[in-house]
Order: C-alpha cells, then sequence, then structure tokens
C-alpha cells in the first residue's frame, strides 16, 4: 500500500468514524459479507463503539428499535443484504409506527453489479419507501460524513422514525480522500409553540368543562416527562396515555386516568365521548385507540380539539381539530406552564371531573379474582408490587398484554417498551438491549408462548452478554387473540390457532438460564424474586387456561354470545384489531 493510500480511509473505515461522531457507542447486528470492511472498521474500534452480534436480523434490528425507544437516540443496526434486510424489515415498520429513531444499516451488492440481479440484489428505497423517513445509498466514500449526519438527523428530528441506508461492497472498501472528516453530531431540535397557538390553547380551556389531556407519540423524554407531571399538577387536569405510553406520566400521579388501547376502562371510553375538550399532545388518536375512529368522529370531532405534534404534516391530516399547535412535547408543556394566564387560578372548573377519573382507573386497576390456580391478574399485580419503581417491562403482542395493561402501574419514564404496531418476537429482544444498556435496571419480559418462541434464539444472546434479564412466559397453546376473533366472528370454527410447545424450563436451561415453572399464583412473587437475584438471565413459565382469554374475557362466554347473535342474526359489534 502507497503512503497516500494508507493516509486515506476505507469506505468502512469513515463510516465508523461517522458512527463515533454522532456519539454512537451501542449498534446491534447480525453479520454479512457484504459489509466485511465495517466490521473490521467496528473491530479496530470496539473500545469506543460496543457491538451485540445477535441470532437472527430481526431479533438485532428490534434491538436497535429498543435501544432508540429507551434513550431518545437513534438505534442503530447492521444488517447484510437481501434476506438479512428483509428480516429487519420488522423493526422498521415498528420504528415507523412507534415514531422511533433508527438508523438501519444495509449491506448492498458492488456499484457495478447494480440492476443485473446480482446474489441478493434488493432495490431499498423501493422495499422501504413507504416505511422509512428516508432510504438513500452511499455511492461515493467521500458523501458519508453528510449522508451519514442527515440519516441522524432525520431519524431524530420532528416526528422520529426509521432511516435506511444501503452500503454497497465496493464503496466500503474503497478509500475516501484524508482531507474528508466526520460531520457534527446530530441536534435535538425542540419546537416550540407561538404566543398566539398558546392563545387559543388557554382559550379553548377557558370555556371546558370537562376536559382531557391524551399524551403518546414519539419525541418524548424524561424532561418531557417532568414536564408532563408539572403541567398536569398545575392545571389539575385528567391525563390519558395512549397505546403502550403509559410510563409517560408515573401512573401513581393524581392525574393519570389510564389509557386507551386494549383492555380500556369502558368508564374511560364514555369519559371521552362525554368530553367537551381533547388536548392530544404528541399523539395521533389512530384507529386502535379510538374503537376505529368511533370515540372520536373523523374528520370533525364532537369534542373540541386541541392538537399539539412536532410534524405538521401530522396536524389535520386526520382531525379538524379547533387548534393546531406545531411543537415537540417538552418545548410545548414547558411554553405553556410559563404562559399561564393569571384568570386560571388556583382552582380549576373541571377538578370533580379529574377526581372522579382517577378514582375510575383505580377501580379497574384493582386486580379481581379470576378464578383457577394461575391467576394472571394477580400475577400481574405482584410484578407491581415486587419490581423496583425504575423496572423495565417489555412486551410484544397478543391477549397476555391485556393484564399487563389493565393491572400494572408504570412510575418512570421509559419503563415500558412494546410494540404499537403489535409486533409479535418485540419483548425479549427489547428486553436485552435495555438491560446491555441500563445494566443496573431490573428488566422483566412478559412473553406469550407464541410471541416468545418468535425471537427464541435469542436466549443465547442473553446469556453471552449475561444480560441478566426475567422472562415470564404465559403458555395457553394458542395464538390467543386470533381465537378471540375467530370466536368471535365464527364461533365454534376453530382452526390455525392451536399451537404446540416444548418444555420451556428445559429449554431455558439448555440455552444457560435459570428456570422454572409455576403453576400457582402465590408461588409466583417468590419465583420472581428468586429470578431477580440469579445475576444470570432467568425463566419463569406460567400455564394457564385458553379460556381466561384476557383480563376482560372468558372463552366460553364470547362464544356463546357470538352464538346467540348467530342465531338472532345479530352482527356483533365491531372491535379494534388487536395485535396478535
Amino acid at each position: 500500500m502507497n503512503e497516500s493510500a494508507a493516509a486515506s480511509p476505507s469506505g468502512g473505515e469513515l463510516l465508523v468514524r461517522c458512527l463515533i461522531g454522532q456519539q454512537v457507542d451501542l449498534a446491534f447486528c447480525v453479520p454479512g459479507e457484504s459489509y466485511l470492511d465495517a466490521l473490521d472498521a467496528l473491530f479496530a474500534q470496539r473500545e469506543r463503539l460496543r457491538l451485540v452480534v445477535c441470532r437472527h436480523e430481526a431479533g438485532a434490528a428490534n434491538m436497535a428499535e429498543a435501544y432508540g425507544k429507551l434513550t431518545g437516540k437513534p438505534g442503530v443496526c447492521f444488517v447484510t443484504r437481501g434476506p438479512g434486510a428483509t428480516h429487519a424489515s420488522i423493526a422498521v415498520h415498528t420504528a415507523h409506527e412507534d415514531e422511533t429513531p433508527l438508523v438501519l444499516f444495509v449491506g448492498q451488492v458492488a456499484r457495478g453489479h447494480m440492476g443485473r440481479g446480482a446474489f441478493q440484489e434488493v432495490d431499498y428505497r423501493a422495499m422501504f419507501g413507504g416505511m422509512a423517513k428516508w432510504v438513500a445509498q452511499v455511492d461515493d466514500p467521500a458523501r458519508l460524513p453528510e449522508i451519514v449526519a442527515r440519516a441522524f438527523q432525520v431519524a431524530a428530528g420532528g416526528r422520529p422514525g426509521p432511516v435506511v441506508l444501503a452500503l454497497p461492497e465496493d464503496v466500503l472498501e474503497a478509500r475516501a480522500p484524508a482531507c474528508v472528516a466526520p460531520a457534527r453530531a446530530w441536534s435535538r431540535l425542540g419546537i416550540e409553540p407561538t404566543a398566539a397557538a398558546l392563545a387559543g390553547v388557554y382559550g379553548e380551556l377557558a370555556r371546558a368543562r370537562k376536559p382531557l389531556l391524551i399524551v403518546g407519540g414519539g419525541g418524548w423524554s424524561a424532561q418531557a416527562s417532568e414536564a408532563l407531571a408539572d403541567f398536569a399538577r398545575a392545571l389539575r387536569l385528567p391525563v390519558v396515555a395512549e397505546f403502550r405510553c403509559q410510563d409517560y406520566l408515573d401512573n401513581r400521579h393524581d392525574s393519570y386516568a389510564g389509557d386507551l388501547g386494549l383492555s380500556t376502562n369502558p368508564a374511560l371510553a364514555a369519559r371521552v365521548r362525554d368530553s367537551d375538550l381533547l388536548l392530544v399532545l404528541g399523539g395521533r388518536l389512530s384507529e386502535a385507540l379510538t374503537g376505529g375512529y368511533r370515540l372520536v368522529d373523523v374528520p370533525r370531532p364532537k369534542q373540541r380539539m386541541i392538537h399539539v405534534h412536532a410534524d405538521v404534516d401530522e396536524l389535520g391530516h386526520v382531525y379538524q381539530a379547533d387548534v393546531l399547535v406545531p411543537a415537540t412535547p417538552e418545548a410545548f408543556l414547558r411554553a405553556a406552564l410559563a404562559a399561564r394566564p393569571p384568570s386560571l387560578g388556583d382552582v380549576a372548573p373541571w377538578q370533580d371531573w379529574t377526581r372522579e377519573a382517577r378514582s375510575d382507573y383505580l377501580r379497574f386497576l384493582a386486580p379481581t379474582r379470576e378464578g383457577g390456580s394461575l391467576d394472571m391478574a394477580q400475577v400481574v399485580a405482584a410484578l407491581d408490587q415486587e419490581l423496583a419503581p425504575d423496572a423495565i417491562v417489555t412486551n410484544g403482542a397478543g391477549n397476555y398484554t391485556t393484564w399487563l395493561h389493565r393491572h400494572y402501574r408504570y412510575k418512570h419514564f421509559r419503563g415500558q417498551l412494546a410494540p404499537l404496531n403489535g409486533a409479535m418476537g418485540y419483548g425479549l429482544p427489547a428486553a436485552i438491549a435495555a438491560k446491555i444498556h441500563e445494566p443496573g435496571r431490573q428488566v422483566v419480559c412478559l412473553a406469550g408462548d407464541g410471541c416468545f418462541l418468535m425471537n427464541v434464539q435469542e436466549l443465547e444472546t442473553a446469556v453471552r452478554y449475561n444480560a441478566a434479564i426475567v422472562i415470564v412466559v404465559v403458555a395457553n397453546g394458542s395464538y390467543g387473540t386470533i381465537r378471540a376473533h375467530q370466536e368471535r366472528r365464527f364461533p365454534g370454527r376453530v382452526y390455525a390457532t392451536d399451537i404446540g410447545n416444548p418444555d420451556f424450563v428445559a429449554l431455558a436451561r439448555s440455552f444457560g438460564l435459570s428456570a422454572e415453572r409455576v403453576q400457582r399464583h402465590e408461588d409466583f412473587a417468590p419465583a420472581l424474586r428468586r429470578a431477580l437475584e440469579a445475576g444470570v438471565p432467568s425463566l419463569i413459565e406460567l400455564p394457564t387456561d385458553i379460556e381466561h382469554l384476557s383480563a376482560q374475557s372468558r372463552l366460553s362466554a364470547v362464544r356463546d354470545r357470538a352464538l346467540a347473535a348467530e342465531r338472532q342474526h345479530v352482527s356483533q359489534p365491531w372491535i379494534p384489531r388487536t395485535p396478535s
């Protein structure tokens, strides 16, 4: 190698320098031959940038997405071309719907081979164009600093989301000019509301008697959560969380009134209908939260509405709100507190409304006796009592999550990692990423048997990195959510929803985990304490009965209602498509 070549970094080396320049210190991957030069450069920088090697690209990408949720910084994942990218696409979809910053680097065929149907060649702009905020291909190593910097800023800015960068292997091999240097790190931008917008907000509040503050969406931080607590306390507003955003406000706060999504409290749904003002902060009030847009009419809600969102394109996209406020959550809350008019006073006219909303939540939170030796309501109540306030609880999708949504109180910002898009298999990789990043916090993954087995191979990753998570597997031998829909629409015609299971305890032990089976809810809390104290990844298997379908449904009751309606030729009421 001549002197000028030695002084010039390869594309792979420059890429890794750019990542360090963007303050990346943790990334996830499954190795592939399409980005060998980047792997070699990561080896050279392994003391500054830790690489977590996973067993499947879906696991790796889900870990990166969970890291993005947990930190608010773009999660980083490397996968190889073709099958590696398609495996990782589930996390791109999750990041898109959940508004999570994510940068996915995908190896690509050499530039000279493109368009010929080369081995594992994919047009990533076409593949990811509808899911990602930006999809690009780096065709010149000298442009790596520019394109990588833009990728991080786009992923984290406005409405956060995923960015996909394709890396042709010959670009990673090629030499960049020696003078090319990484760009500055991305910046978190706070979009401030205008004085006119704040006046509009307080004008609506002055007329309201039954307001609800509904929080959700991406772009939140611990500081935004603190500002939310201050704002809710100062204005005595009842706070409702969108689906899987329950950890935006400590659920012990006097203003917290529950969540919209799976197992929504019927009293809360009625309160949304009866409200005279919805202040929607950061969220979008999507289909699953509103009973197919029936709880809040589209496009013109019968309630007055204020919509605050960082993405101006979202404002007016679905709902014609009365006041539209382009702002990030923290910027809005801080500015709104500072602009609070003296005329509002310390005694809000809706104080009784807020108190009643809180009482409704507390009644719904209390575990009910469901019968049987293993009562999931009691299991989740034990989780709530035993875990530290800053514990992280992860889950994927399925009916088992309804007990968690109903009976667990989130007490710390980012105590919840779960996919808004209802992706199965998310909980285990999310828990591993959380424990690797936050080793001092307790991390528990609650998973159904179908959900857990979709990424079970990542148990080996947890053991290899000594990520001492606790996995609680709820095993009922069924794809329970689909079974529930089947029983409602086609009672007695069960098909394609029964599944078989391994011995989960033996399976976990074969990977090197500590594991035990619990068959009575009274025995769960001691087993949980043993798992938390084990110092190694641990699993608790909970064999359950499919009759206990969810936190609010019994299988036989669902079937009986459907059969009765069928006999009377009465169609069943519409229910939102819940995650499978």
